[in-house]
């Protein structure tokens, strides 16, 4: 059970922290806490409602549009579509929760992804694929980075950007596993830069970002040139990322952990407060949630590990790759914003920036911090999606996947204002952004009533975030 901090200032701050029935008192009972919850959303405390909402409807509304929308090939290709996204949106959450903006994930994730496969595709030798002024010049940005890292005291930024030049500069063979992680180190010294001139210089992160977006997609095409593909299909790990799957005894060894995990933890944590007379939830509701979400994850896993191939001679069965990918980062980001010092500081600056910084945390530093995880986060996206696509091109990470990743975050709860959301809100986000791509898609319907409807999908979520924080306010008052 998630710790529930002291009422800040900003009746939004820190919302993100505090657990679905969250209470006041021990001594509250289960239908007590059951109206609480009620009342808290009245009060505009909505949190990803909306979208747990939305993934319903629009899933009911395709499969009753078409009858290939629930078809086990097609759960598990929404799955792969939409993870690339999802994950670069998890990184976002960490900017929007300090009212940030990072615009320039997606190229960002486009440049990862483009050295990612010139890496491959050129059998390592990057000098000769960039040319020696390009290339020099791509060393000296790394080590810039590394260096601003060292500046803010952004350690692990700094270890992963050097880790990166080594890699380069010794000139590793051709490996997916090496090539994957010249892509995420890539990344995290993006995100060492972009952090820099946002809180060290003052630059406003829209226009930095903002600047950076056409930069990077420079850069990407640089690296590709006009017209370019890079495949990368060839590579039998980097086309399992997305592509892959888990065996059937290691889909319900998932599940295991994952189902086993939680409840441990949950229930753990639950009559470990209990017993030292902490504020908890009432014990009937966190077995409910405990149960559920074991009921939820055995059907799914058990309807991911039928074979779902249409040819009789091949076999396609178990829970993709993506899927645990998807969990451990969810789990991470999780503990990160719920359970350590660094998250609660967080919520703090997204709620009240001054008033974070008179109470002594270090404002600039957290401020960098943010881009640097959604830069990394996004580079991991690019991996993701690349694979999936099988190849990467000067469009990769382009104005599409942007929108989608911000989007998500945005329509999966998190707060454009900053001080409220969690990193599920961008898997629930990302849900009905890859349900309506991909029912629209079995409907067979243009980009442009896709974008359409994307847009309207994301023009609502904003308007509830705007009128529920309205709410909050002035139930404050």
């Amino acid at each position: 059970m998630t710790e529930t901090p002291a009422k800040p200032a900003n009746p939004e701050a820190g919302s993100g922290a505090i657990t679905d029935f969250g209470i006041d008192t021990t001594s509250m009972s289960t239908g007590e806490a059951i109206k609480d919850y009620f009342a808290r959303m009245k009060d505009g405390q909505l949190g990803s409602i909306p979208a747990v909402l939305g993934v319903i409807v629009l899933a009911i509304l395709f499969s009753a549009l078409s009858g290939d929308f629930f078809t086990l090939r097609n759960i598990a290709n929404l799955l792969e579509q939409g993870a690339g996204q999802t994950i670069i949106a998890m990184g976002i959450v960490f900017v929007l929760l300090l009212g940030e903006i990072d615009l320039s994930a997606g190229t960002a994730s486009g440049v990862c992804a483009g050295l990612m496969a010139l890496h491959y595709v050129r059998n390592g030798n990057l000098l000769g694929s960039m040319g020696t002024g390009v290339f020099i010049t791509f060393i000296v940005v790394l080590v810039i980075a590394a260096g601003l890292a060292l500046l803010q005291r952004i350690w692990a930024g700094a270890v992963i950007s050097v880790i990166g030049i080594v890699i380069i500069l010794i000139g590793a063979p051709v490996n997916a596993w090496v090539e994957m992680a010249i892509a995420i180190c890539t990344g995290t010294a993006i995100g060492c830069i972009t952090g820099f001139l946002v809180s060290k210089i003052g630059m406003p992160s829209f226009v930095v970002t903002l600047a950076l977006f056409i930069v990077w997609q420079g850069v990407l095409l640089q690296f590709i040139g006009e017209g370019g593909t890079l495949p990368i299909s060839t590579s039998d790990t980097l086309n399992a990322v997305a592509n892959g799957n888990l065996s059937v005894t290691g889909s319900w060894v998932l599940f295991v952990v994952a189902v086993g995990g939680y409840a441990v933890i949950a229930l753990g944590q639950h009559f470990t407060r209990q017993r030292r007379g902490l504020v908890v939830q009432p014990t009937p509701i966190v077995v409910f949630k405990v149960g559920v979400l074991a009921v939820l994850a055995a059907v799914s896993t058990y309807l991911l590990t039928v074979n779902r191939s249409s040819n009789d001679q091949v076999s396609i069965q178990g829970v993709p790759y993506v899927v645990p990918i998807v969990l451990v980062l969810l789990f991470a980001g999780t503990y990160v914003l719920n359970r350590t010092k660094y998250g609660r500081h967080l919520y703090a600056v997204g709620g009240n920036k001054e008033a974070a910084r008179r109470a002594g945390i270090n404002v600039p530093k957290l401020r960098t911090s943010v881009f640097v995880i959604s830069s990394s986060f996004a580079a991991i996206g690019a991996i993701v999606y690349s694979s999936k696509i099988g190849a990467v091109n000067p469009q990769s990470g382009g104005l599409n996947t942007l929108l989608f990743a911000v989007g998500a975050a945005v329509i999966g709860g998190t707060s454009l204002f900053g001080g409220k959301g969690r990193v599920i809100d961008a898997v629930i986000g990302g849900a009905v952004l890859a349900i309506v791509n991909n029912g629209l898609g079995l409907l067979q319907q243009s980009a442009a009533v896709v974008n359409i409807v994307t847009g309207l999908v994301l023009m609502l979520a904003a308007t509830v975030d705007a009128l529920s924080r309205r709410r909050a306010e002035a139930s404050a008052r």
